[in-house]
């Protein structure tokens, strides 16, 4: 199969191997050589991303945008295949795309270091800063609704009344706290209304492994654009708290390892701010701690209800997997609120 993929884009496809290629859990990925040329071939998955040819429109778009206005950015843009397309559609099977391999350039899975998460946090931000001339309002949303908080609060409450009542009541605890969070949601919808808490282009994903490296740990450009859609500044800084902050994953069931670390947190806040101050409003830099409690809160609202609704959206690898990882969040929100007077005064400091 892949050797019929390779053959849409290269007229001698006997020349390149392909082999497994990192750890992304959406999109299957390989590395595909030949003695002088090194590409990543992608096959997108279309269970969660139903319109492929709209990540590749927004992608074409952004590229064609950063041609002309930003030449020396260096922004990772698809080969086009044969037929002159950047996606190969194979029927019953789905979506392939290729990229260049960025040479000398390596990814980081979980960040260990300040220094990592500033490099990650100002790469986002320069993302964001060299297309605030573009009109983000062209893009396509590839996912509907989803860092929508107001729409995940509902499918929480829709949980709540139909979902499993065994699974409601061992969940007692959880959906009492996540019930006495709601004013976040409130204050995103508030938020929604204010016309200097702007629109912008807006990654969405930003976990460590979405940014490229050099040899010397220094970031060079993000990745991993199938996000990219009209959104909030919110959704780019607060993943990085969620991923970043903790040296615990998702995955860690001992709650008691969760903590919050300030010095990643300064560092998420001076990368970004060394990109983005001037560019933010005076109402964005007021809810940038805000961030950090809203994709948190969504993602273990997330976590809850999908439990709640017998694991029907995410996976699970054990019995109570998407409820754990639903206190763990829960667990991570607490221990950032604890910091918010501190962590406020450190925003306004920097």
């Amino acid at each position: 199969m892949i050797a019929h993929i390779l053959a849409s884009f290269f007229p001698n496809p006997e020349q390149f191997t392909a082999v497994p290629f990192g750890t992304g859990l959406i999109n299957r990925t390989w590395k595909v050589s030949s003695p002088d040329k090194v590409y990543i071939l992608q096959k997108i998955n279309h269970n969660i991303f139903r319109h492929p040819s709209d990540i590749a429109y927004n992608i074409s778009a952004i590229a064609n945008y950063l041609q002309v206005n930003a030449p020396g950015y260096q922004f990772v843009a698809p080969v086009k295949n044969l037929s002159g397309e950047e996606l190969t559609f194979v029927a019953d099977d789905g979506y392939y795309r290729l990229f260049p391999f960025v040479a000398g350039s390596h990814t980081i899975d979980i960040v260990t270091t300040p220094g990592e998460a500033f490099e990650a946090a100002k790469q986002f931000a320069l993302f964001t800063k060299i297309l605030s001339g573009f009109d983000a309002m062209q893009l396509k949303c590839t996912l509907p609704d989803f860092h929508n908080l107001g729409f995940r609060y509902k499918q929480f409450t829709d949980a709540l009344a139909h979902g499993n009542e065994m699974r409601r009541e061992e969940s007692a605890a959880a959906i009492t706290y996540l019930q006495s969070q709601k004013n976040l949601a409130d204050i995103y919808d508030s938020l929604l209304s204010d016309n200097d808490f702007k629109q912008r282009v807006t990654h969405h994903d930003t976990k460590i492994s979405n940014v490229l490296f050099n040899d010397q740990n220094k970031a060079l450009c993000v990745i991993d654009l199938d996000t990219v859609m009209p959104g909030y500044f919110i959704s780019d800084v607060g993943d990085m708290m969620r991923t970043y902050l903790s040296d615990a994953s998702e995955e860690e069931t001992d709650f008691d390892k969760i903590n919050v670390r300030d010095e990643f947190f300064k560092a998420i806040v001076a990368g970004y701010m060394s990109e983005m101050r001037d560019a933010l409003t005076d109402i964005e830099k007021q809810y940038f701690f805000y961030a950090g409690q809203f994709i948190i809160y969504m993602q273990a609202l997330r976590f809850i209800t999908d439990y709640l609704n017998n694991d029907v959206y995410y996976t699970p690898k054990y019995e109570k997997h998407n409820y754990n990882r639903g206190l763990n969040q829960i667990r991570l929100l607490q221990e950032l609120n604890k910091k918010e007077p501190v962590y406020k005064d450190l925003i306004s400091s920097l």
